[in-house]
């Protein structure tokens, strides 16, 4: 491809664009090799699963980076550029763009590629790659990035942006059988153990289970990964920490909600909006009826139907529907639960929390939660007249698998009391265990046929958690079942 040589907007000249690009593309020069960006940052654990999807051979598709915003996207992507180098692709293979710079505000991919050929001037029977991070920038991208998969087979691509609930919005209109999308979610407890050198709290015994020795510091760590530990700017940089509430609020929450929602879906109250994330944040992990909210707000139901999917489209909370007590859905769900993606929103919202906080049991469950965000299967909740389990997963028969109750205490333990829901519910769908969580406590327990796992909340979040990294590092099937501390 030839660019167009086209005049760009305010009269730039073409070479002003290709300087820009030298710039950003450090590799291609030998004396700038060893400035590319993020080299001293660790890499997310997602780096390979992410290479290999770039990498899979006889595969027309474009790869959709997406997540919230501040999980890592620009800096994964040059992480994924320097494991390719390493690989074996020659610098002159490999391009990346910063797609909302000034200077590309005309161009288009085609563009962008003939510049990058221009520039770099890569052999012709060569396979590219190019990286086009902020690609909502470009207008209309979905479209032009199908027609560009479709006529550049020898051009590996991967798109990537904050504005996330666009980017999953517009390739799934346009992107159907021409992109995959990848999901890069908050830190998970393990990596953010790991990426803050805190990693040796946790080992693997003779059997392979996750062990910890000194489980009060864990749940101390596990504390600070509830209020910081969601993004990594959060987890490493002391300032940031500081001012949690600022960081969050202006770099990420703001953005969405004034910015990136309002423009995609021609939202107009914004304040409307801003009051009921505010106020579904402050309940994560509580049953919402639609019901009370409208009452109380004021604001038609399906006016708040809308609102949430806009929020579940930016990764800042999921909703959870409700199955009956024998594993069944309801034809009318007017109520469910809602879980922030990440529990340190509400810190940050609010006030950081402190073990024995009223809000430590939600925020706990939260956090079992959130290291799903990455499975992709869909989790429900359990709920009927008299009785409710917190989290199970139906398998491809649409019967539970397994089931989850959540507690930050050990009290459940001894007492048999607080456990007749989740033991129900087993019994009735034929479970032959269960996993509950505890504060400190490992250990299990036969009740009426029902093995109960017992488990320290925070071990088992570094357990899942670790589980679905790892398997993500593997490649797919991620693993269709709770991973049991066993």
């Amino acid at each position: 491809y030839k660019p167009s040589m086209r005049p760009l907007s305010k009269g730039i000249p073409w070479e002003r664009v290709l300087e820009r690009l030298r710039l950003e593309n450090p590799w291609w020069d030998p004396a700038r090799a060893d400035s590319a960006p993020y080299r001293e940052f660790q890499p997310r654990a997602y780096r390979n699963a992410l290479l290999r999807l770039l990498m899979t051979a006889g595969v027309r598709r474009a790869v959709v980076l997406m997540g919230p915003r501040r999980v890592g996207k620009t800096v994964l992507l040059h992480h994924v550029i320097a494991r390719l180098l390493l690989r074996g692709a020659q610098p002159s293979d490999v391009c990346y763009v910063s797609v909302n710079h000034p200077l590309y505000t005309t161009m288009g991919i085609e563009d962008f590629l003939g510049a990058f050929q221009e520039v770099a001037r890569p052999k012709a029977d060569r396979t590219l790659y190019l990286i086009l991070d902020e690609i909502q920038y470009l207008k209309n991208w979905e479209v032009h990035l199908k027609s560009f998969v479709d006529s550049y087979p020898n051009v590996k691509v991967i798109a990537s942006g904050s504005a996330a609930a666009a980017l999953r919005l517009k390739s799934i209109e346009s992107g159907a059988g021409r992109f995959t999308e990848f999901l890069l979610p908050p830190l998970p407890f393990s990596e953010y153990l790991t990426l803050t050198r805190q990693g040796t709290l946790v080992r693997r015994d003779g059997m392979g289970r996750y062990e910890c020795k000194d489980i009060a510091k864990l749940n101390a760590v596990f504390i600070d990964y509830l209020n910081f530990g969601g993004y990594p700017e959060m987890a490493l940089i002391p300032a940031v920490r500081a001012d949690p509430g600022r960081y969050i609020r202006s770099d990420i929450i703001d953005k969405v909600l004034l910015r990136d929602l309002p423009q995609l879906y021609g939202i107009e109250d914004i304040q409307e909006l801003n009051s009921l994330f505010t106020r579904l944040a402050f309940n994560t992990g509580n049953v919402i009826s639609l019901e009370a909210i409208s009452k109380e707000s004021g604001v038609a139901k399906n006016t708040i139907k809308r609102y949430i999917e806009y929020l579940e489209a930016a990764f800042l909370l999921k909703r959870v529907d409700r199955i009956d007590r024998s594993g069944k859905h309801f034809k009318r769900a007017w109520s469910f639960k809602i879980y922030l993606t990440n529990p340190s929103i509400w810190s940050a919202l609010f006030t950081p929390v402190k073990d024995g906080d009223e809000a430590m049991g939600d925020l706990a469950e939260t956090a079992v939660f959130a290291q799903w965000f990455h499975l992709g299967r869909t989790l429900y909740f359990a709920n009927w007249l008299k009785g409710e389990v917190d989290l199970v997963l139906l398998n491809p028969k649409q019967t539970p698998s397994f089931a989850i109750e959540v507690k930050w205490s050990d009290r459940c333990v001894d007492d048999p009391a607080e456990l007749v829901h989740v033991l129900a519910f087993a019994k009735d769908n034929k479970l032959p265990r269960a996993i509950v969580t505890t504060k400190t406590v490992r250990s299990s327990k036969e009740i009426g046929g029902v093995l109960l796992e017992f488990i320290p909340t925070s071990l088992y979040c570094y357990t899942v958690g670790r589980s679905i990294v790892r398997g993500a590092q593997a490649g797919p099937p991620f693993p269709d079942r709770a991973p049991y501390p066993g």
